[in-house]
């Protein structure tokens, strides 16, 4: 029985299914497949029913879950015990991201720590908030930049910066010259959002109960980009964080009046080995002048 195997069999289980499973381990689905037949060989039992294109669990693969969870927690805690004596200069450190902090706000600041300590080497995962934790708590990833708040009793948080939210509206509407909006302004406009596990859609609609701003929903993504795309060719508006600036220039951005934010900081696992080379990322990440990345409210 290989670490590779439990895995791969964990990424199966979570996803209900060979092709996401395969996406998200970044590996050809023959391989996966192939790999979770050896496992079940030497188990000698079968640990997923296959209904098409989807699977499920059998009995014997809801028991091996927990204990899969813990073999590779444990192989993991191993690795970071023999790390520990290294130098802070030096390692390896994994930094979990959500997709809607990477481009704009995360990418900056790690090409600045990559250059203030090449010694390191960091390797970066993007997923939402849930899958982030989950990878926190298995050891898989030793950081997590994430949107605050986060309830989680093996998860400890701590706030990093408030980032504006900006009314995202397409270059030729009404409102694209104005510095600043009430979000009600915007009352009764199509409303584009993420899908449901992005924490940005949650900031989106507390944002619209607090203005009591009723919105038509028109237009889901996964991808943030995918959504300015459709703003700026006119299919409705939507609310970015002010990072978004960054890597769109066709839609046009407005400060919000009362001013709307989200919480940014990082997540750490609790009871898991300090690493020196995490050490010196999460001081990096508390000093790094993050409001700096921010374009001037209103900038069109």
């Amino acid at each position: 029985m290989e670490a590779r195997q439990l895995r791969y069999f964990l990424a199966v289980a979570r996803a209900g299914s060979f092709g996401k499973a395969a996406e998200a381990e970044r590996v050809a689905q023959p391989s996966l497949s192939q790999m979770i037949k050896k496992l079940e060989g030497e188990l000698g039992v079968p640990l997923f029913d296959r209904l098409g294109r989807t699977v499920r669990l059998t009995a014997h693969g809801e028991a091996l879950v927990p204990h899969a969870e813990a073999v590779l927690c444990e192989m993991e805690q191993c690795r970071r015990a023999v790390e520990a004596g290294l130098s802070p200069e030096h390692g390896r450190v994994s930094l979990g991201v959500i997709p809607t902090l990477l481009p704009g706000a995360a990418t900056p600041a790690l090409r600045e720590f990559l250059e203030e300590h090449p010694g390191i080497h960091v390797e970066i995962v993007e997923h939402i908030t849930e899958r982030l934790v989950e990878k926190l708590r298995l050891g898989e990833i030793d950081v997590a930049m994430i949107v605050l708040p986060l309830k989680h009793s093996e998860i400890v948080v701590s706030e990093l910066f408030r980032e504006p939210l900006l009314a995202a509206v397409p270059p030729s509407h009404e409102l694209e010259g104005a510095g600043s909006i009430s979000l009600a302004t915007l009352k009764g406009e199509k409303l584009l959002l993420l899908r449901e596990g992005h924490c940005l859609r949650e900031d989106v609609l507390e944002a619209c109960t607090r203005a009591q701003a009723d919105f038509e929903t028109s237009f889901e993504s996964d991808q943030l980009d995918s959504l300015l795309a459709m703003v700026e060719a006119g299919f409705g508006v939507s609310l970015a964080p002010a990072t978004a600036i960054r890597q769109n220039t066709g839609c046009r951005f407005l400060s919000l009046e009362p001013p709307a934010f989200r919480r940014v900081g990082y997540a750490l696992a609790s009871g898991h080995h300090a690493l020196p080379a995490r050490r010196t990322l999460i001081q990096f990440l508390k000093r790094f002048p993050w409001p700096t990345l921010f374009f001037p409210r209103g900038t069109a």
